[in-house]
């Protein structure tokens, strides 16, 4: 019987968070021999090292699982696939985007499916403590999202976070990788809707550039999209909270796996407003249907 059925919500809460703090204490140990090798500046060494690193956060999401198993009673999402995962194959992950709990949620349901996921971080991220470090020796991509008035004083800057993703892609074409991007590139808020003027009603617009920049990178290497839509409970104060506390029993986790379209693979988001234009009807697209999706999930809870 699941702990969160006897213990007071709170209380279940807080031990969750104690034993998943200890448990990415423990591994962080683990891996911190292999981040000491990342530093090595021989390319064979560091793909090594980095390699071991994400065997060893694998095996730190499996252990994820069995407090959740412990706490919450296994899943607390109904998860539902649509398609076929390919062993050993890269994939492109697009999800929106509600709550910090997404990213332990996606690592949860895609565990075992695709490789690790690697999320493109902001830079601030990189400090936080253990999880940056282990970000970084991981490969993760640290995008620095400058402002507009920051572009507009150096236009540079428009094209730094682009190249970031297709260093990183780079990379992952030497080993499968599971590349996981929000689009709205920050959480959805009420307030944030509004300000933003998004056409949705449960999303913030996408951003297009970093998932251009990706396939363009990487794209014949992706065996497909993996279309991800989160739809949690609806609560009274912090999702995150509501799920640690084992509340979010009923949430569902819609996958469904697409084949990625030739002709929006290797364009020049950038350069060729034609492409440009297809490119941003393509994923509107993908938008407009999560966005009803989400929809007749929330007024199924």
């Amino acid at each position: 019987m699941a702990l969160s059925k006897l213990l007071p919500k709170h209380f279940t809460g807080i031990l969750t968070v104690v034993l998943m703090t200890t448990c990415i204490t423990f591994w962080f140990v683990v891996m911190l021999p292999f981040i000491v090798l990342r530093l090595v500046p021989l390319h064979a060494m560091q793909r090594w090292a980095s390699g071991c690193c994400v065997a060893i956060a694998t095996w730190w999401v499996g252990s994820n699982k069995q407090i959740y198993a412990l706490m919450h009673g296994g899943q607390q999402a109904t998860v539902n696939i649509q398609g076929q995962f390919k062993p050993h194959s890269s994939y492109l992950v697009v999800s929106n985007h509600s709550a910090w709990a997404d990213i332990v949620v996606l690592f949860d349901v895609l565990h075992g499916h695709s490789p690790f996921g690697r999320f493109f971080l902001k830079q601030q991220l990189m400090w936080v403590p253990i999880v940056g470090v282990v970000c970084w020796a991981m490969d993760f991509p640290f995008m620095k999202r400058h402002s507009r008035q920051a572009i507009a004083k150096n236009p540079a800057l428009a094209t730094q976070d682009l190249e970031t993703t297709r260093r990183a892609c780079a990379v992952y074409k030497e080993s499968p990788a599971t590349v996981i991007n929000f689009l709205e590139g920050t959480r959805f808020t009420p307030a944030k809707q509004a300000k933003t003027k998004s056409p949705y009603q449960h999303l913030l617009s996408p951003k297009y550039g970093g998932l251009s920049a990706a396939l363009n990178a990487m794209g014949e290497q992706f065996a497909g999209l993996v279309n991800v839509t989160i739809a949690y409970k609806p609560v009274q104060g912090n999702i995150t909270w509501s799920w640690l506390c084992g509340q979010q029993v009923g949430m569902h986790v819609e996958i469904e796996i697409l084949d990625i379209p030739t002709d929006m693979i290797a364009g020049d988001f950038g350069g060729d407003p034609v492409f440009k234009a297809a490119f941003k009807q393509w994923v509107n697209g993908l938008w407009a249907d999560k966005d009803a999706l989400l929809s007749r999930l929330k007024q199924g809870q």
